[in-house]
């Protein structure tokens, strides 16, 4: 299989490439770039890029794929297509399933499962302990054997601090991140969104950005202690970046992520009592926000992860105290986090090492780049090209966005996984 891609705008920041060339492809791989016109003899496809830009495949290392046992949510097949439909060539999907993957045979399930019906690769994060209980350690070895890449017990705050120490010093030996979720559950409490004027005006228990900082805190010092990798998923306090950036000062191994929907949403769109709005960490103060933006600039964030949470309707359209916590995010990451660049918060090409090759790094996935020989995962998009939301267009199961009616720019046009295209815009 011989492909040639034309005309397109190069963005690789692991090569530093930024130009207009042309890449082959065959059988898969990446043959050869260069700024000279190719020749397309005796190819079985070529693709114009012509004003669009071309980069390595999207990596989402935060996602919710809820098969098996939440089928009604989400499958592999309809999240990988989400996936591809937002310019994800790589998604890691965590363990809170049913089975949940806390040992090596829900992890060759899943695998299986995606090697079958996913249009995108699928990598699985095994949990911490053993049912997301936080009690007993999960055998991290069999699950790294089994394929995992990360050990989380997301959504489930490991609140006993031996128990992380443990973990993180398994993990140290396997050669794997723990991926942390940092609020302090007692804290937290009954809290359904951010503690502060508004959950005061609404009537609404709050969370305080303390219930992060405690924890975010507490992993660094474990890190620390064991030398082992921590990564904070979805930050949103201005307390996490200063204690994250403070922490990369001395070196300690830790990294983290944010989420598109904590840069541009406010807890005071909560007022509608619109669940779509309900997720954890919550919606903070434009305060934070601000904060986030700033140490994105700053490179103090590593990475955009989408946190992608699929629910169903009756999960989603009842109270909000009593609603499902999480938003759908594959197929609206990219047009949104390209507002970034028109805000002078980062270049493209910054823009795009963040969803590229520093996730990647952060996951030891030969994955992030268009080095020659490498696997032909690419992005092609259309930054200049205006786009609405709307959920009932999306390809995710599951309709949960609060993005509904955005105005946006940016267009994915093409996703290729090892030089197949697995999503086309029409």
């Amino acid at each position: 299989m011989k492909c040639v891609i034309k005309n397109g705008f190069v963005i690789d920041p692991a090569q530093n490439i930024k130009a207009k060339k042309d890449i082959l492809i065959v059988d898969g791989k990446i043959q050869k770039m260069s700024s000279e016109k190719l020749s397309t003899k005796n190819c079985d496809q070529v693709i114009d890029a012509k004003d669009r830009i071309v980069c390595p495949g999207l990596i989402d290392m935060h996602t919710h794929l809820r098969e098996p046992g939440f089928e009604h949510k989400e499958t592999i097949a309809t999240g990988s297509k989400a996936a591809a439909a937002g310019g994800f060539t790589s998604i890691a999907c965590m363990a809170n399933t049913d089975p949940v993957n806390d040992n090596a045979y829900i992890t060759q399930f899943i695998k299986l499962k995606a090697e079958q019906e996913a249009v995108v690769n699928v990598y699985p994060i095994g949990a911490l302990s053993k049912g997301l209980q936080g009690e007993n350690l999960s055998e991290i070895g069999s699950l790294k054997e089994a394929g995992c890449i990360a050990i989380s017990d997301d959504g489930n705050p490991v609140m006993n601090s031996y128990l992380m120490r443990k973990a993180l010093d398994y993990c140290r030996h396997f050669n794997l991140p723990i991926i942390s979720h940092c609020e302090d559950t007692h804290l937290v409490g009954r809290g359904v969104m951010n503690e502060g004027l508004h959950s005061t005006a609404l009537g609404l228990r709050g969370n305080p950005t303390t219930s992060e900082e405690i924890m975010v805190a507490r992993d660094i010092a474990l890190s620390e202690l064991t030398k082992s990798h921590v990564h904070f998923a979805h930050i949103s306090t201005e307390a996490a970046v200063r204690l994250i950036r403070d922490a990369k000062k001395r070196k300690v191994r830790v990294s983290c992520e944010v989420t598109p929907h904590h840069l541009f949403l406010t807890d005071d769109q909560v007022s509608t009592y619109d669940t779509n709005f309900k997720m954890a960490p919550p919606l903070r103060g434009k305060e934070e926000q601000n904060a986030l933006k700033k140490a994105l600039k700053e490179g103090v964030i590593d990475t955009f992860a989408t946190d992608h949470a699929p629910h169903s309707v009756l999960e989603k359209q009842i109270e909000f105290e009593n609603a499902a916590y999480g938003v759908i995010g594959l197929e609206t990451a990219l047009p949104l986090t390209l507002k970034l660049v028109d805000e002078k918060v980062l270049s493209l090409e910054k823009l795009i090492e963040k969803w590229t090759v520093n996730p990647a790094r952060i996951l030891g996935l030969k994955k992030g780049t268009l080095k020659k020989g490498w696997d032909a995962d690419i992005t092609i998009f259309d930054p200049k090209k205006s786009i609405q939301i709307h959920r009932d267009k999306l390809f995710s199961k599951s309709k949960n966005t609060p993005f509904h009616g955005w105005k946006l720019k940016g267009q994915v046009i093409y996703t290729l996984v090892g030089g197949k295209i697995v999503f086309q815009q029409s």
